[in-house]
C-alpha cells in the first residue's frame, strides 16, 4: 500500500514541516490542496511546484496528487451557463494540470462540490452534461502532461451532480480516455451508494474504472474514528491488485492535526498489515 496524507491536515505548518511530520509518522506521499500553499493557486510556478517535489523527497515523499482544485479562489464552476466564467475556470484547471505534472503528481482529484452545483434554475442533468464535457476536454490535456483526472463521486448533501461510483464511471466510459478516471471517497461513498462501498470499490476496480482512494470516516474525522468499516475496502483494494495511492483526508481533524494524522497511519497501516496476511485454511 502507498499511503499518503492530504496537506491540509497540516496546513497550520511550514510546507517542509508538513514533509517531516508526514514522514515521521510513516506516510510515503502527500496529496496537496493547491489553495493551502497559495492564496491564488494560479498564481503558483511550475518552478515553485519542482521544489516542492524536490522538498518532499528530501523527507522520502512523493507528492502523489493535488486536491480541492477548484476551492479558491472564488466564482469558479464547471456547470455554469456564463462562457466566461466557463473559459476561466476550464483555463485555471488547465494551469492546475501543469502544475500537477511539475511536482510529480500522478493524479489530480476533482471533487469541488459548490463548483460543480447547478445554477439556480438549472437541471442537475444539465449541469452534469456541462460537467462531462469539461471533464473531456481536461482529460486531454492530463493525458499530455502524463497525468490521470479523477472525477470524485460526492455526497449528495454536497452536491447532487455525480454522487456514486457508477454515474462517474458512466462519464468515463462515454469520454473513453485512459486519462479520464474516477476514484473512491469512503465517506462520501457511504453516504451516496445503494451498496456498501466495498462491494461498489470491487466492481469498478474490475473494469478498470479506479486510479484513486481517500479514506475517512462518514463523521468527516479520519478513519478508525467512527463507525465506518475500512478493513473491507483495503480487502477489496489488496484481493483486486490495486497498485495506486491511498490517502488520508479527514475535514475534522480531532482531537487535533497531528494526532488525527497519527492515528490514522497507524490505524490504517495496521488493517493492511492485516488484510496482507496470508489465511490460514
Amino acid at each position: 500500500m502507498k499511503l499518503a496524507i492530504c496537506n491540509e491536515v497540516l496546513a497550520h505548518l511550514p510546507f517542509e514541516q508538513q514533509c517531516a511530520l508526514a514522514a515521521s509518522l510513516g506516510y510515503q506521499g502527500l496529496e496537496i490542496a493547491p489553495f493551502t500553499l497559495a492564496p491564488d493557486p494560479a498564481t503558483i510556478e511550475p518552478a515553485t511546484a519542482q521544489a516542492w517535489a524536490r522538498t518532499a523527497a528530501d523527507h522520502g515523499l512523493l507528492i502523489c496528487g493535488l486536491h480541492w482544485l477548484l476551492a479558491r479562489p472564488e466564482g469558479m464552476s464547471i456547470t455554469t451557463t456564463n462562457e466566461q466564467v466557463r473559459r476561466r475556470t476550464f483555463g485555471f484547471l488547465e494551469r492546475m494540470i501543469e502544475i500537477g505534472a511539475a511536482c510529480g503528481a500522478q493524479v489530480l482529484v476533482h471533487g469541488s462540490p459548490r463548483q460543480r452545483a447547478p445554477e439556480p434554475g438549472q437541471s442537475v442533468d444539465d449541469a452534469t452534461a456541462r460537467a462531462a464535457d469539461l471533464w473531456a476536454s481536461l482529460a486531454e490535456r492530463a493525458s499530455t502532461a502524463g497525468l490521470i483526472y479523477c472525477i470524485e463521486p460526492l455526497a449528495p448533501a454536497t452536491t447532487p451532480v455525480v454522487n456514486t461510483l457508477a454515474q462517474a464511471a458512466a462519464i468515463v466510459d462515454a469520454v473513453g480516455s485512459p486519462a479520464l478516471r474516477t476514484m473512491l471517497d469512503l465517506g462520501a461513498s457511504e453516504q451516496a451508494e445503494a451498496q456498501a462501498p466495498e462491494q461498489v470499490l470491487r466492481h469498478h476496480l474490475a473494469l478498470g474504472h479506479i486510479a484513486h482512494v481517500q479514506l475517512n470516516d462518514r463523521n468527516r474525522r479520519g478513519p478508525g474514528q467512527g463507525d465506518t468499516s475500512v478493513a473491507p475496502v483495503l480487502q477489496a483494494l489488496r484481493d483486486g491488485g490495486y497498485a495506486g495511492w491511498v490517502s488520508i483526508e479527514p475535514f475534522d481533524f480531532y482531537p487535533s492535526p497531528e494526532a488525527c494524522a497519527a492515528f490514522s497511519s497507524g490505524y490504517v497501516r495496521g488493517l493492511w498489515q492485516a488484510v496482507e496476511e496470508p489465511r490460514v485454511m
